[in-house]
């Protein structure tokens, strides 16, 4: 048993020798396109972790005209208390709003030096009973005299749904055009390295080796490439967990809300780790299929 392994493992090494410029171009391909797959799963969960912690606490702000009357702003107050659809609600004057305004535009002092609170609306923050009143809150209040707007977080998260969904079906079609690439160098890989040793497994057919004996060395090198590709797109993977975790990190941004685990990170690495075995299998079973008649 232990000598077949150790026939198995040299003559594996001996076809990835032989071919070594389409195995190193195999592993690159396998491991691009695993990477652009795990990215675009790491992605998904990002985006779908923010959606729901957003969605769960949901909040409306409805934003006064600049020159709305204080008559206006009291009839929204009273109009909010008597709404059976909002739970709370906060109210935030023009020197509120500049506050706040300095605040996310700190990094800015030119722009903040010339904005003044008489420039800025006062505005009512809301939380409704539930996210599913959010609609009807926004229709009712956004005819009253002196509003504005009445701003939503479906509207801020349609935009970035958007995008990530475009995001989406572009990565996936670039994985997937790659991963037929490299499926495509897999198994002229192995072509190749059963046209080279044609002599030898004619003899080796001929003295009765069994058709698994002269198959496992091609499968094991198919295998090789798509789990060194599929380690390197797992270790992609783990930077982008970190990159993300870096990135959008900070207490006050938009993306506060939106955050990776590691078992994200382990399911995503788990899937590409497999999709590069499966790979590897499929490209060698397809090499030998046409090349090598047993």
């Amino acid at each position: 048993m232990w000598g077949r392994i150790k026939y198995f493992g040299r003559e594996t090494v001996i076809s990835l020798r032989r071919n070594l410029l389409m195995t190193i171009a195999g592993v690159i391909t396998v491991a691009v396109s695993l990477a652009l797959f795990g990215g675009i799963l790491l992605l998904s969960r990002w985006v779908d972790h923010g959606t729901e912690r957003i969605k769960g606490g949901v909040r409306l702000e409805v934003f006064m005209n600049v020159e709305a009357t204080d008559g206006q702003i009291a009839d929204v107050r009273s109009s909010l208390n008597t709404d059976p659809d909002v739970k709370s609600f906060r109210f935030f004057d023009k020197q509120d709003a500049l506050a706040e305004f300095k605040r996310i535009f700190r990094k800015d002092p030119d722009l903040v030096k010339n904005i003044t609170a008489d420039a800025l609306p006062t505005s009512y923050r809301i939380v409704p009973e539930t996210a599913e009143k959010t609609s009807n809150i926004q229709n009712r209040f956004e005819v009253l005299p002196g509003v504005d707007d009445v701003a939503t977080p479906e509207e801020a998260l349609r935009g970035l749904l958007d995008a990530t969904n475009t995001a989406r079906i572009i990565f996936i079609g670039l994985s997937l055009i790659l991963l037929m690439s490299s499926l495509f160098l897999i198994v002229n890989t192995i072509r190749l390295a059963t046209f080279a040793r044609r002599r030898e497994i004619e003899v080796m057919k001929l003295v009765g080796a069994s058709n698994w004996f002269i198959r496992v060395p091609f499968m094991a090198e198919g295998l090789i490439q798509g789990l060194i590709g599929a380690g390197l797109a797992v270790a992609v993977v783990v930077a982008l967990k970190v990159g993300f975790d870096r990135w959008f990190n900070s207490p006050t941004g938009f993306f506060r809300e939106f955050y990776l685990t590691t078992a994200d990170a382990v399911t995503v690495s788990i899937y590409v780790f497999v999709l590069g075995i499966v790979i590897g299998l499929i490209g060698a079973t397809i090499g030998l299929r046409r090349f090598l008649r047993v």
